[in-house]
């Protein structure tokens, strides 16, 4: 977790600055006249001058696609001279040459690149006509590329940008190569097709681009046999036709450029139809509208360098820095909902408060995934499982610190929903749940991840039984799956591992009834199981003491009999959240118990969105999070 200087942070945020903390921006490969290059030079936005060597690439090209987040820069395809498939990532901490990180789907030139802090995106390009296919990688951890969607035409040579939320791509030579006007865009977190943005003031390809988190910048180009100076804005929050910003000190096309979030810097290209290659550096205050004016120059003479942001201070990384929070402190209570049937709603309350829930942000899907929460005193991890988009490994990451949208964590092994979930403060494990199309159906798997560590799940062993809606719980060491079916059957099976290490799960003993989907929670001591299926709904809480393997024991009954029930704890208190009290009657009720005593729940609130079930959850406080 980042220690942040309060007051230093407070300025920024008033001047409107709270993104600039990026000031590295990086100009790659090109071609200088005709062959393609390796090299990698770096400016310092905050000192006006000529660019230095940062390094090289590992492979020559020309207009690779760029893209990068706050630690790292990367680039993607590109003409070698024949077409390249290659990633290249390096750290902007240490300049150097850049290193494989994996590679696109199919060799493309002339694609287009932008990024948030996790996901990098890449539109469009030539494989080797012009495609309209999107796709992206997930820059916290090395691997080749998935597909996205489709932009809204085939293009190559496009210029593309970032705000907080969308990726946007501009421009760019449509089939049979006549460039075009056409904007489109994404949401980055998400997955789908491109939609129509709006138009450029002028249609053209091989401009440059810059942004920050409100704006994109598109400059300079090229239509046969014009080169244009032209300088277009749009405001990347709202779709429409791009506005003049100003001009280029010349008519330039295959320019690169580069931002920081408060300055766009354009370099190299050629300036005529003779293809005079210039060195020329020039920029513009993004926030303000006007005539770019001189930078200094990059390191060589060339056109085609990539074309697209690659620095650690864009437009696209703005919210992966959360403002510091001198109300919340972790471990204080606070529990996170999110998801249902299917929804992309996070929502939270305070576990030691009586009360209803308040909107926290959004899931990157529309997810149905019960039992797929779990996390530590600073983030929630959740498992999507079930989507409105069907059966997904998608792992989402909600930082506690400040209400906000969850992030891209990583996959899961497995497309599955209706996992159990559990953790300490160092992993996060699922175990078991369902997918129609898998074999069998109904799993045994169990998944973990560091969850301090941005990055896909690994296998850590099996279930005693396979089935979904385990539920799951733990303390610092030890963790529990619940009962579970249909698999082999309802089973009022519990099973348990050493979360530390890695294999296959122990019997511990039994519930008192068998079912499905029962909610779990735990203090540094007790586990506690309420609701459930066994089909008809159930009201029947259990507890176990975690230490000791055995049978469980009566505890209480819920205010409501009802199964698919997240559960969330601290060290005192559970509470039971929401759930199907029928089929498909849904609840909105929050029931809640203290945990070393036995009794019936008593109410604690309500969804203030209303009645769902299927939700996930954890809290910063449960048992696996105490010493």
């Amino acid at each position: 977790m980042a220690l942040w200087n309060i007051k230093e942070r407070y300025d920024l945020v008033r001047s409107n600055q709270d993104n600039a903390i990026g000031n590295v921006g990086l100009f790659a490969g090109g071609s200088a006249p005709s062959d393609p290059v390796n090299t990698v030079d770096s400016i310092n936005f905050l000192s006006l001058g000529n660019a230095t060597d940062y390094g090289d690439l590992s492979v020559a090209r020309e207009v690779p696609a760029g893209f990068s987040n706050r630690t790292a820069g990367f680039y993607a395809g590109g003409h070698t001279p024949s077409d390249s498939n290659v990633i290249d990532r390096v750290e902007f901490a240490t300049a150097g040459n850049f290193s494989d990180f994996g590679d696109l789907t199919t060799a493309t030139q002339r694609p287009a690149g932008c990024s948030d802090n996790t996901r990098g995106i890449i539109f469009g390009g030539r494989t080797p006509s012009s495609t309209n296919k999107i796709e992206y990688t997930q820059m916290v951890h090395e691997g080749n590329c998935s597909d996205f969607g489709d932009l809204t035409r085939n293009a190559n040579s496009m210029t593309a940008i970032a705000g907080v939320t969308r990726g946007v791509c501009l421009g760019g030579r449509d089939s049979p190569n006549d460039p075009v006007n056409v904007v489109d865009f994404i949401t980055i977190q998400s997955l789908g097709n491109a939609i129509d943005f709006g138009d450029l003031t002028q249609a053209r390809g091989y401009s440059g681009g810059a942004s920050s988190s409100t704006r994109g910048l598109c400059a300079g180009g090229f239509k046969h046999p014009a080169l244009f100076n032209i300088i277009d804005f749009i405001t990347t929050a709202s779709a429409g036709n791009a506005t003049d910003f100003g001009d280029l000190t010349s008519v330039r096309s295959a320019v690169g450029g580069s931002s920081n979030g408060l300055k766009g810097a354009f370099g190299g290209g050629y300036i005529n139809t003779s293809e005079t290659l210039i060195a020329a550096l020039e920029f513009v205050t993004i926030a303000s509208t006007g005539n770019a004016t001189d930078f200094g120059d990059i390191t060589q003479s060339r056109r085609n360098v990539s074309n697209e942001t690659v620095s650690n201070g864009h437009g696209g990384l703005t919210t992966d820095i959360q403002r510091p929070s001198v109300n919340y402190m972790p471990g204080s209570g606070r529990a996170i909902i999110c998801g249902g049937p299917p929804s992309p709603k996070i929502e939270t309350f305070n576990i030691s408060t009586l009360g209803n829930t308040v909107n926290f942000g959004s899931l990157i899907l529309n997810a149905e995934n019960w039992g797929g929460g779990c996390g530590n005193a600073t983030r929630t991890l959740e498992a999507d499982g079930g989507a409105d988009s069907g059966y997904t490994t998608q792992i989402s990451a909600i930082e506690l610190a400040s209400f906000g949208n969850a992030s891209d964590f990583g996959d899961s092994t497995s497309a599955r929903a209706n996992q159990g979930a559990l953790s300490n403060n160092t992993r996060g494990v699922w175990g078991g749940g369902y997918d129609p199309d898998g074999s069998p159906a109904y799993s045994n798997v169990i998944d973990y991840v560091t969850i301090s560590t941005f990055g896909n799940a690994s296998d850590f062993g099996d279930l005693t039984t396979n089935g979904s809606g385990a539920g799951g719980t733990a303390n610092s060491t030890r963790g529990l799956f619940g009962p579970r079916g249909p698999g082999s059957g309802l089973a009022n099976v519990i099973d348990y591992i050493t979360i530390g290490s890695t294999g296959n799960t122990t019997d511990f003993g039994d519930a008192s009834v068998s079912r499905g989907q029962t909610g779990m929670g735990a203090s540094s001591t007790r586990a506690v199981l309420g609701g459930g299926s066994s089909p008809s709904k159930s009201n029947v809480i259990d507890y176990v003491t975690i230490s000791n393997t055995g049978n469980a024991t009566d505890f209480g009954d819920l205010t409501v009999s009802a199964s698919a029930r997240c559960c969330v704890t601290n060290n005192t208190r559970v509470v039971w959240i929401g759930g199907y009290s029928g089929s498909p009657t849904q609840t909105n009720i929050l029931d809640y118990a203290t945990i070393s005593s036995t009794g019936n729940a008593a109410d604690f609130g309500d969804i203030a969105s209303g009645a769902r079930g299927n939700i996930a959850g954890s809290s910063d406080s449960h048992g696996g999070l105490q010493s």
